[in-house]
């Protein structure tokens, strides 16, 4: 298991935060959806616990085959989706991928990132904590925008920017999101590999959304928890549907033709990483057939 803990800072305040981060997620994921890819809403509704109080549950399905690189396409299906389980009890929230074990603990605090035990009672150990500076760290290029960049943006509404060197000490307000990031694949021979390669893509994610957080100001400051949720909700059936209906265009698509008892059969195959089983849907053209679903050797991504 890879684990480090990231720290992001920003020129917010906490309680602004929780409109710019709904915000922004609704945002990137309906800018990110195409192509059959993207960010899929299953579930988004209150939930309570007893240890943290109210706060949202969500669960999505991430669709993302093309941005693996090719020696992980090679061995999982054309069309897959990773799901992904958040509880947000802001300013504390826990995302959890079942199966291929990446767990993102998140805990927001008014401070320039110097809180060294903010998830346990002893620090994280200093060559696991990584500082993300969404001013001066390089961005991957893909994710470029020159007016998502912090080094020239100005806010209109609030005056804030553009973030100049050292803007972590002198910028007022100042906020830190601490993330613990745990990433764990078993599988003998890709197991180092593919714990680095999610490692640095929540990076470079966490780079790019936390700068369209902030230079996305201007379009959620002044919106209330209510209106937010009201956005968040037309952006998601906006993507859900965006997604759905490329998906079903590549399903079709990518059919196979196979031969089953003699008769032709179409077979469009859809896995999640995080069941037990490998489910498969088959249409048959012609004739009959009774296919289970192949399960899955305990140590195989799920």
């Amino acid at each position: 298991m890879l684990l480090k803990e990231y720290r992001i800072c920003m020129p917010l305040t906490v309680e602004e935060y929780r409109i710019g981060q709904l915000y922004m997620i609704s945002k990137h994921s309906h800018e990110q959806s195409s192509d059959g890819e993207g960010v899929e809403v299953i579930i988004n509704e209150p939930y309570e616990s007893a240890v943290h109080g109210k706060g949202q549950y969500t669960e999505k399905r991430v669709y993302l085959n093309r941005k693996l690189p090719a020696w992980i396409r090679g061995f999982i299906p054309k069309i897959f989706y990773i799901t992904e389980k958040a509880w947000n009890y802001y300013p504390y929230t826990c995302s959890f991928l079942p199966k291929f074990q990446i767990r993102i603990e998140t805990k927001f605090e008014n401070n320039n990132g110097s809180n060294a035990q903010v998830f346990r009672d002893k620090p994280t150990p200093e060559e696991d904590v990584c500082f993300v500076d969404i001013a001066a760290d390089d961005i991957t290029e893909g994710y470029y925008k020159k007016s998502e960049d912090l080094r020239s943006f100005h806010s209109v509404k609030t005056g804030r920017g553009p973030l100049l060197d050292n803007w972590r000490e002198t910028s007022e307000p100042i906020m830190c999101s601490y993330k613990l990031v745990a990433a764990k694949f078993e599988v003998y021979g890709f197991q180092s590999r593919v714990e680095s390669f999610v490692h640095k893509n929540i990076r470079d994610i966490l780079l790019a959304g936390h700068r369209q957080a902030v230079t996305w100001m201007d379009e959620w400051y002044g919106m209330s928890l209510e209106d937010v949720r009201k956005f968040e909700k037309k952006l998601q059936e906006e993507t859900n549907c965006k997604v759905n209906s490329q998906k079903k265009a590549q399903d079709s698509k990518n059919d196979t033709l196979v031969n089953i008892g003699g008769g032709r059969h179409s077979i469009s195959r859809s896995t999640s990483w995080n069941n037990g089983t490998e489910p498969c849907s088959y249409a048959a053209t012609n004739g009959s057939a009774d296919i289970k679903p192949r399960h899955r050797l305990p140590s195989a991504p799920e």
